[in-house]
């Protein structure tokens, strides 16, 4: 039964990541490529193999019941509990701890963006507790992915003997920042929607819903949000161009041990994922608003193009606001709207400075490590007091010199 639980996991899939336009080629785009789309992801899961669509794993008795969770929840037949030290109370104790767990979420739907979206879409399919969970290389991993053959739905596997050696049996408070973590990854690999094509470059900038600074004090949270996601739609990019993280390890929120990615690519799919989540906040929440206005301003009103996350070691710089001249400027938009584009990047193995407006809001954490919240505040911050003085004089010379080579 080992080997059978190892063969359906060797193929788990790689993740299927949003939608996210290539904004490159023709006219403007050749000018704006070297000096804006510059090199540039995690969550606590590692063990995303690619695998065929699946029936589902084994599990034994009947399902159980989440009151409100269109899911429900399993204890699977694999034979790995006595090899890892499982006695049969461990195994009821994770089934009756990740159900709690997942009560608790229910309770503060909203508090989980991504647990909210995966519910709203039934996504999950099913919540199978295995002894353990390995992927195609026995690797144990605490929680797995797997899409079915049922379009848009996945399985989620979690590990019984990587929750007792956590701690987290009879802890659902404590299991419950990680759980919600992994929701991330139940979206994405449940996300199967056709991949954007690349387009002109020129058509895009047309075609894109710029508003003036007036109109977009007047839209309400989830208007600004909507927004946002048309910008994404037509030229604003969340970018790791030069694939300075490929293969580069990933932070867990909160710790600044690095993880070693199981795919070249893992870490810049992760890092995408958790900005995108953080731009949302920017402009969806009232604190920005209040406290970081330019930064909402500046996503929805043309003025920046790129949100890059980076790994270059020799700037010393957390995060850094790039723009470009004004000779350089593009016109944007139905009405013409003259923009100087700027880019926005993190350098996400770098730890920030104590002058940085933004020290206090990482705790002493690497960029790569700060959880949504943070992430979104230290970008609303560099934003808003950085954007402003470059756009007026597009300090780009020395930005230069820091792209990897």
């Amino acid at each position: 039964m080992v080997s059978r639980l190892a063969r359906w996991h060797s193929r788990t899939g790689q993740i299927l990541t949003r939608c996210r336009p290539l904004v490159r080629t023709l006219g403007v785009g050749a000018l704006l490529c070297a000096p804006l789309f510059a090199p540039d992801t995690q969550a606590n899961h590692q063990g995303h193999q690619s695998h065929a669509e699946i029936d589902g794993p084994a599990v034994t008795g009947n399902g159980r019941d989440i009151p409100g969770a269109s899911f429900q929840v399993f204890l699977g037949t694999g034979t790995g509990a006595v090899a890892s030290g499982l006695e049969a109370a461990d195994l009821d104790a994770a089934v009756q701890t990740v159900m709690d767990t997942f009560t608790l979420m229910l309770q503060h739907r909203s508090d989980y963006p991504r647990f909210d979206e995966s519910l709203t879409k039934q996504a999950l399919k099913q919540v199978v507790i295995e002894p353990v969970v390995v992927n195609d290389e026995g690797k144990a991993f605490p929680f797995l992915v797997a899409r079915t053959k049922e379009p848009g739905r996945v399985t989620l596997l979690i590990s019984a003997a990587s929750l007792k050696d956590k701690g987290y049996l009879h802890h659902p408070d404590s299991l419950l920042p990680v759980l919600a973590r992994e929701f991330q990854w139940v979206v994405s690999k449940a996300d199967t929607a056709p991949k954007a094509k690349a387009v002109a470059i020129e058509r895009q900038l047309q075609k894109a819903p710029i508003l003036t600074d007036d109109e977009i004090a007047r839209l309400p949270a989830e208007e600004r949000a909507r927004l946002l996601q048309l910008l994404f739609d037509t030229y604003l990019r969340t970018v790791d161009d030069q694939k300075s993280l490929e293969g580069q390890p990933w932070y867990e929120v909160g710790s600044p041990a690095p993880i070693p990615p199981t795919h070249a690519d893992s870490t810049i799919k992760l890092y995408d994922i958790r900005i995108r989540e953080a731009l949302q906040k920017i402009v969806r929440e009232p604190y920005f608003r209040e406290h970081t206005p330019k930064a909402v301003r500046s996503l929805l009103n043309g003025k920046v193009w790129n949100v890059a996350y980076v790994k270059i070691d020799q700037r010393d710089w957390a995060t850094r606001t790039r723009v470009l001249s004004e000779e350089k400027a593009v016109m944007v938009g139905e009405r013409g709207q003259r923009i100087q584009p700027a880019a926005v990047l993190v350098n996400v193995h770098r730890l920030a400075a104590s002058d940085d407006p933004f020290y206090r809001e990482t705790q002493g954490l690497p960029m790569g490590a700060l959880s949504g919240d943070q992430l979104a505040r230290v970008i609303a911050l560099e934003i808003h007091h950085n954007i402003q003085e470059k756009s007026q004089s597009g300090h780009t010379a020395q930005d230069a010199l820091s792209t990897p080579r």
